[in-house]
């Protein structure tokens, strides 16, 4: 399957920033539809939005810092029949703007599509309080609001794509620092679908945005010390593949999730109620152990939170020790 001929896709060896990605998906499907508009709350600069801002200045619409304001407007403004795409920072747009975001947006299921950057300690030397950690849980406890990760900015150009034809409003999370690129061509991508990177029956580790690259990383070591890792890329947290999960709960007897989020309400949180609804099996979930961040070095930050590589591994070899040590004698 081929994604729009628009997209010009990023070379395999490369390390791009999920935000420059999203730049060049607004500008390849701005070129082919005019059923949306940008709203800006002065930070296209930071996002990723600046050069579809430049290219189609009739097409956005800004807010200044008034991330509230631009939540509610984009709600009111979908009941022309134009998309609204609002972008910003995930901490000052889902947090500042969430009672708009639940209200005025979800309640009313309009099709208003979130994206925004910035989130998690990929964020890096921003600091503490541009790291949103949170957003995970916050978004996908509100009714009809989907949630979607993309793991690369070449995955991220049919995602976009996805995210604009899905009816009904949508929060698509994008990282701000240089990542590798792990699709070279990741044909169309459907919201609700997972996909399998890697295959294997020891484990599975699901992982989602950044983490992706880190789990193929650690499957890769894993395969040194003879364990066969599955790798799935979660993209779509709501709604969740319930067939992928199942599958890796009932052939590898095993679960890693891997997220750069707080390890309470995330993706691990939403694989181990989906797991413990269908197929109990030991999952250990990697996430940030309910702290805040601090200003460093993405990579650093991903060593000192403990969701980094080794941190994967060792969670591998444990969820392995505990289903071989009779699982279901846990659970007595």
């Amino acid at each position: 399957m081929t994604i729009s001929a628009e997209f010009q896709l990023f070379h395999k060896d490369q390390r791009i920033s999920l935000r420059e990605g999203f730049g060049r998906a607004l500008i390849a499907l701005g070129k082919i539809r005019d059923d949306f508009y940008v709203f800006d709350a002065d930070v296209r600069g930071g996002t990723g939005s600046k050069p579809f801002a430049e290219l189609f200045p009739e097409r956005v619409l800004q807010f200044g810092i008034a991330e509230q304001n631009m939540m509610a407007a984009a709600a009111g403004f979908e009941d022309s029949g134009l998309i609204p795409v609002v972008v910003g920072f995930s901490s000052f747009t889902i947090m500042r703007a969430h009672e708009q975001l639940r209200t005025a947006v979800c309640y009313g299921n309009r099709n208003v599509k979130i994206c925004c950057s910035h989130l998690g300690l990929d964020v890096g030397p921003d600091g503490a309080t541009a790291q949103m950690l949170e957003d995970i849980a916050t978004c996908r406890a509100i009714p009809k609001l989907k949630v979607v990760i993309p793991a690369c900015a070449n995955e991220i150009q049919p995602m976009l794509e996805a995210v604009l034809n899905e009816p009904g409003p949508v929060y698509m999370r994008i990282g701000r620092s240089p990542a590798p690129i792990i699709y070279e061509n990741p044909g169309l991508i459907k919201i609700g679908k997972a996909d399998i990177l890697r295959h294997g029956n020891d484990v599975a580790i699901i992982a989602c945005g950044s983490r992706v690259e880190a789990a193929l990383q650690a499957a890769g070591q894993l395969k040194n010390d003879g364990i066969s890792a599955r790798v799935i890329n979660l993209r779509s947290i709501k709604p969740i593949d319930y067939e992928t999960i199942k599958s890796c709960c009932k052939e590898a007897g095993a679960i890693v999730t891997v997220e750069d989020h707080n390890k309470y309400g995330g993706m691990g949180g939403a694989v181990a109620e989906l797991t413990a609804q269908i197929y109990p099996v030991p999952i250990e979930i990697v996430a940030v152990n309910d702290a805040f961040g601090r200003s460093g070095e993405n990579f650093e930050l991903f060593k000192m939170y403990g969701i980094d590589v080794q941190d994967i591994i060792k969670s591998a070899k444990k969820a392995i020790e505990r289903k071989n040590n009779g699982f279901k004698e846990e659970l007595i």
